[in-house]
């Protein structure tokens, strides 16, 4: 099942793992536009904690490969004042939960400036954060934080969770005009899978757009970053007990691909949305509200959610009854009475 490529294969594909496609991204973007500038904390040298700038300081030089100081807001705050100059910076956050100092640069500056202007600026800022759960790491190093940016108007979030679409969707975000959130799901970083780097990029599926990754009948399941594969796996359950789920893969978190997702929901009539957030106040709080504003007439169940607990993470021995897993979402999709 190929159910993680983005795009159809037209050259001869890659076999890169999620860490490796978006260096190969990142190293093609700074080898079209010299205007590309990555910053953060050992990035250099070191490759960053996940090794995804590996080399690059080597092949475009300390100027263009910044290792930082230990300042998240002094990294996005430079990161404006550079692309109000012409550039296109690349900020990566070490961690989801050390993204809280930058926090008033973002959403009061980097994300109002365009608006504030009039048009007259663009802010062409990426912000690379690797989020999530699941790799057994220590407190405010597995937050999901994408509620508060995706409530942040003037600032597109998106999220990969395969191989193909990293390497994609970052350099749509680098030549994108706005500034733009970019999740990693960091326990994803080692999937491997096939990567067709020939193609032209305006041939690349656009990182605003949602996708169906498995199609199905009987229920919708709508899934990002992290939570794609768990998706995947739960449907590949269902079907063998004779329930069809069709998977999409949300990609785009703000905006929100309403039209995919009715499209689907019409069709099934049921509709399950997980993610490893919190529930409470989460995105997927904002996706049942809306198919139920547009698919009321066609629902035949309420729209479950499925995530973290409302609780803060907890500590790494547990964090396995923290986040969803198959067992959660299918029973989620019991109670849509399809199961």
């Amino acid at each position: 099942m190929s159910t993680l490529t983005s795009q159809p294969l037209t050259g001869t594909p890659e076999t890169l793992t999620l860490a490796n496609a978006l260096n190969a991204g990142l190293r093609r973007s700074m080898s079209e536009d010299d205007s590309v500038v990555l910053m953060g904390e050992d990035i250099g040298s070191l490759g960053g904690v996940f090794r995804v700038t590996e080399g690059l300081q080597d092949e475009f030089g300390s100027d263009r490969v910044v290792d930082s100081l230990l300042a998240e807001s002094g990294i996005v705050g430079t990161a404006i004042g550079m692309a109000m100059r012409g550039y296109r910076p690349v900020c990566e956050i070490q961690f989801d939960g050390f993204i809280y100092p930058a926090f008033d640069q973002i959403v009061s500056q980097l994300a109002k400036l365009r608006a504030r202007s009039g048009g007259r600026l663009t802010v062409p800022v990426t912000i690379r954060v690797p989020v999530g759960g699941g790799i057994g790491a220590v407190e405010h190093h597995s937050e999901s934080n994408e509620a508060y940016f995706c409530h942040t108007a003037g600032l597109r979030v998106v999220a990969c969770a395969n191989p193909d679409d990293a390497y994609w969707m970052i350099q749509q975000a680098i030549a994108c005009d706005d500034p733009v959130i970019f999740y990693e799901p960091k326990r994803r970083y080692w999937d491997k899978a096939p990567v067709d780097v020939s193609i032209s990029p305006s041939a690349a599926f656009p990182f605003e757009r949602a996708r169906t990754v498995l199609p199905g009948s009987d229920v919708t399941v709508l899934a990002y970053g992290p939570t794609v594969r768990v998706a995947l796996d739960a449907a590949t359950v269902a079907r063998s007990e004779g329930t069809s789920l069709e998977v999409i893969d949300l990609r785009s978190l703000s905006p929100i691909d309403v039209e995919t997702i009715s499209a689907s929901v019409r069709r099934t009539g049921r509709a399950v949305v997980v993610h490893e957030a919190p529930t409470f106040a989460g995105l997927g709080a904002e996706i049942a509200a809306t198919i139920t504003e547009r698919c009321f007439t066609f629902l035949e169940a309420p729209v479950q959610r499925v995530g973290g607990w409302n609780t803060p993470y907890p500590p790494a021995r547990v964090e396995d009854q923290y986040l969803p897993n198959i067992d959660r979402l299918l029973d989620a999709v019991e109670i849509t009475g399809r199961y």
